[in-house]
């Protein structure tokens, strides 16, 4: 017999930046200084991303791309990454992430597949989501309260 399931999202969209909290303001900020460093001469779309820890620190990091695609370096992975490393027992309360490339899209780029799937580990490992800010110059901000938004039926440690 057939079912329905029908999954539901939360998103938020906010007009201009300075609708959200001042701390929200200082992570795209943040975001955005971290996308100067962005190295990207092959897709021209420069990523950066920043994370706010419980603490208050923040921390960016930026897309590294090689010649060799599979071997680049999402701005998402490399700033959680050095939270891992570094802050091993720190929550992660959010992510900022602002992107700039060749073609104007109608909202701001999200994570791909494989940072969500990143994102999604450090949520289950702190047992806390992670809220998720995504801008990009003169388009409306999103708001998503924790990766489990835009991946639904994610796989996760359940399963191993």
């Amino acid at each position: 017999m057939r079912h329905e399931l029908n999954l539901k999202a939360t998103i938020f969209l906010y007009d201009q930046l300075d609708q959200l909290s001042s701390t929200d303001q200082e992570l795209v900020q943040r975001a955005k200084i971290a996308l100067l460093n962005s190295y990207s001469p092959y897709s021209k779309f420069k990523v950066g991303a920043s994370i706010l820890l419980e603490d208050h620190t923040i921390l960016i990091g930026s897309n590294q791309e090689n010649a060799s695609y599979p071997l680049c370096v999402c701005a998402e992975t490399s700033v959680l990454s050095m939270a891992g490393s570094n802050y091993p027992k720190d929550k992660i309360l959010a992510m900022a992430i602002t992107t700039k490339g060749p073609k104007i899209a109608q909202y701001p780029a999200a994570p791909c597949g494989a940072c969500r799937q990143i994102i999604l580990e450090y949520e289950n490992r702190q047992s806390h989501p992670i809220r998720i800010l995504l801008y990009t110059v003169d388009q409306q901000i999103i708001e998503i309260p924790s990766i489990k938004m835009i991946l639904p039926l994610h796989f996760d440690n359940r399963y191993l």
